[in-house]
C-alpha cells in the first residue's frame, strides 16, 4: 500500500527511491506504469515509462538469447501481425553493445551471470526508447564489472535528458544521485540527498530495519545485507 506521494522530477535527473521491503516502492512503479488504479491524484508522464525488473525475478529456463530479450523492448510498437523491423533488430544489438554485451548477443539469457542478465534487461528498456525509466534495484547483488557498466549507462541516459527512478537499499549509492524519494507506506521525504539522507529521515523511512554504524554517522539497512 502507498498512502500518498507528491513529487516532480526534471529531465536528466536520477532519483533514488528508498524504503523498506513492502514500503511502497513497487506499488509506486506499478501506479506509474498504469498497472494499478489509484483512488485519487494524478500522474503526468512524458510518454510510457520503461520498467526494468530485478533480474532474479526473470525466468531462466526459456531458450531465448540476450538479443531476443532486448528485442522485446520493441514489441510495444509492433502490431501483432507484423514482424519486428530490421531497425528494431539493429536497435537491440546497439543496446546490448551499449551495456557492454556486444559479444554476448547470441548467448542464451539463462547462462549469463546475474549482472549480465540485469544489463540485458536494461538493454530491453533502451530499445523501448522511453523518456522515463523505472529500475527495481538494478545494482543489487550484481558483480562489480556489471555495476560499473550500469552506472556508466545511467550517466549517459542522464546526459540525454532521460529521467531515472531507481529503487535501491543502498544509502551510499543514493548520495551520488540528484534526488531522493523516501517511502514508508507513504512519502516520508523528497529532495536533495543532503536533506533526505539524514539519520532522522532514514529512521522514519526504515524504522526497525535501520542500523546506525557507531561514530561514522553512516546508516545501513538490515535488508541490504543479504546482497553481500
Amino acid at each position: 500500500m502507498l498512502g500518498g506521494a507528491e513529487f516532480s522530477v526534471a529531465p536528466g535527473e536520477i532519483v533514488a527511491v528508498l524504503g523498506p521491503n513492502g514500503g511502497g516502492k513497487t506499488t509506486l512503479f506499478r501506479a506509474l506504469l498504469g498497472e494499478l488504479p489509484f483512488r485519487s491524484g494524478e500522474v503526468h508522464l512524458d510518454g510510457r515509462p520503461a520498467y526494468v525488473p530485478q533480474t532474479e525475478r526473470a525466468r531462466l529456463d526459456f531458450p531465448v538469447s540476450a538479443h531476443d530479450v532486448a528485442l522485446m523492448g520493441a514489441y510495444g510498437r509492433t502490431p501483432w501481425f507484423k514482424r519486428v523491423s530490421k531497425a528494431d533488430r539493429a536497435a537491440a544489438e546497439a543496446a546490448l553493445e551499449r551495456v557492454g554485451l556486444g559479444d554476448r548477443v547470441h548467448a542464451r539469457f539463462g547462462t549469463l551471470s546475474g549482472g549480465q542478465r540485469q544489463r540485458v534487461l536494461i538493454a530491453r528498456a533502451l530499445v523501448q526508447d522511453a523518456r522515463v525509466l523505472l529500475l527495481d534495484e538494478p545494482l543489487s547483488g550484481v558483480d562489480r564489472p556489471s555495476a560499473v557498466q550500469i552506472e556508466r549507462v545511467f550517466a549517459e541516459l542522464q546526459a540525454e535528458g532521460r529521467t531515472l527512478l531507481v529503487a535501491t537499499h543502498d544509502v551510499a549509492q543514493a548520495r551520488a544521485w540528484s534526488r531522493v524519494l523516501c517511502l514508508h507506506a507513504g512519502q516520508v521525504a523528497f529532495g536533495s540527498p543532503d536533506t533526505c539522507l539524514s539519520t532522522e529521515v532514514l529512521a522514519r523511512t526504515y524504522g526497525d530495519e535501520l542500523v546506525i554504524l557507531d561514530g561514522s554517522g553512516q546508516a545501513v539497512t538490515v535488508s541490504h545485507h543479504h546482497h553481500h
